[in-house]
């Protein structure tokens, strides 16, 4: 059932609308949490895989590197998805089929299978992580307020549990395929289960009409302060910096594909790197291991679930460079002075530090001016997943040359890139004005 398209709605209606969108941000919070406890429940076992396979470091990053590089590849065809067969039933179908893939990876007699594997989880994750955002979006528009950072907070939760789930197996010794068949049914049925709740109807267009009455909005959204009723313009760049004609644009769209990417990179090194370094570098047992993902992921969630606070308060570019030397520091030290308890600690700070920026840079993208609605958001979000791409076998050879360690560097490199780049976010901004494109 559709929602109301102006505020001339029959009596009684409203409390349905209240329901409604309630059960709509109930079911995308239930695919973002899916989407991250998938992936999850696999990292804690990469340690296994590599030592069952044989494989060397640059061997298994180019594994794990098949996974954006099935991202990069079919990534963009999620628009024509969604606008062929909607959001909802994209997201779940994409959903279904990444588990099947991650599935696939626990039969993997050799590289080319693991490779492949991974390769269709990584296309289908970039195609739910575009159709879910796309519907979080739509039941964004309903509240008339900023919400689509808690569904990334919820991700983390999944992320985390999923996490604990793969570290919990390997500790116990529960075989692969069987955990990740347990993972694979448990996570497609919630997501499955999840389409009843969802928005019915085909996507809006960008000049759509807003999709719910005012009335709704009123009693959905909490009444912010002057100072931080909206969120926006502390992120977007055209609020301090001024237009110097298409090279300033593009210059400005890189920089924020690299303060996007730098966040991948972090990303990253917790996934693909964090319980191998523990395991083989540290001597950490196979459920310490699993820690430093956990503890990644967890730091991620605290600092999502106050980010929309720190921003508008302080403004994204200043959070932003506190997580380039948050991550710079954190893990720099952890490093150069090696142990199990700071190494834990070094990607807690490091989730944190990242938090913001991949949210922070996309919005920012969409709103940079001399861009068609979309372009800009559209291109920081396929070029950061280079990032996701090219870490994981430069760690690696890096790793084989010297040691993880040394490779692992590659993260505080990260986090001084974001802090070098990071003025080309926009300062806090006190002015109360309506976000650009919110009713897209």
């Amino acid at each position: 059932m559709e929602l109301p398209l102006s505020s001339s709605a029959a009596p009684g209606s409203s409390s349905l609308d209240h329901r409604e969108a309630r059960r709509a941000r109930i079911a995308v919070g239930i695919l973002f949490f899916t989407n991250g406890a998938l992936i999850s429940n696999l990292l804690p076992r990469y340690p296994e895989i590599k030592d069952d396979l044989g494989l060397t470091n640059t061997a298994f990053g180019a594994a794990v590197a098949a996974y954006p590089l099935g991202a990069l590849l079919l990534g963009l065809t999620a628009g024509m998805l969604i606008r062929r067969f909607r959001s909802s039933r994209v997201a779940i179908a994409a959903t279904v089929i990444t588990a099947i893939g991650l599935l696939l990876v626990g039969v993997a007699p050799g590289w080319i299978v693991l490779a492949l594997a991974l390769f269709l989880a990584g296309a289908m994750d970039a195609i739910t992580d575009v159709a879910q955002n796309s519907h979080g979006l739509r039941v964004q528009r309903l509240y008339k307020r900023s919400i689509i950072n808690s569904f990334h907070a919820i991700w983390s939760i999944g992320a985390v549990i999923g996490g604990v789930m793969g570290a919990a197996a390997a500790a116990l010794g529960v075989p692969l395929l069987l955990h990740l068949t347990i993972s694979a049914v448990l996570f497609s049925v919630a997501a499955v289960a999840s389409y009843r709740w969802l928005l019915a109807g085909p996507e809006p267009t960008p000049d759509a009409a807003p999709t719910v009455a005012e009335p709704l909005a009123g009693s959905l959204a909490e009444p912010l302060p002057a100072s931080t009723a909206s969120p926006s313009p502390a992120a977007s760049p055209s609020a301090t910096a001024k237009p110097g004609g298409t090279a300033w644009r593009y210059a400005t769209l890189l920089a924020l594909v690299v303060i996007a990417a730098g966040g991948a990179i972090v990303e990253d090194a917790g996934s693909s790197w964090s319980a191998i370094y523990l395991s083989d570098s540290l001597g950490a047992s196979a459920f310490v291991a699993g820690l430093g993902f956990i503890s990644l992921q967890g730091m991620q969630f605290v600092g999502r679930l106050l980010g929309d606070r720190m921003v508008d308060r302080f403004g994204q570019r200043a959070i932003a460079r506190l997580g380039g030397a948050l991550v710079l520091v954190g893990m720099g030290a952890a490093l150069a002075f090696p142990s199990i308890p700071g190494t834990i600690v070094g990607f807690g700070l490091a989730g944190f530090g990242v938090a913001t920026l991949i949210p922070g840079a996309m919005q920012a993208a969409d709103e940079l001016p001399g861009f068609k609605p979309g372009a800009g958001l559209t291109i920081v979000g396929w070029l950061l997943r280079l990032g996701f791409l090219l870490s994981p076998p430069l760690v690696g050879a890096i790793a084989d040359a010297s040691s993880l360690r040394f490779g692992l560097i590659l993260v505080p490199v990260a986090g001084l890139l974001v802090l070098i780049f990071a003025r080309v976010l926009a300062t806090r901004t006190t002015t109360r004005t309506a976000t650009p494109g919110a009713d897209r």
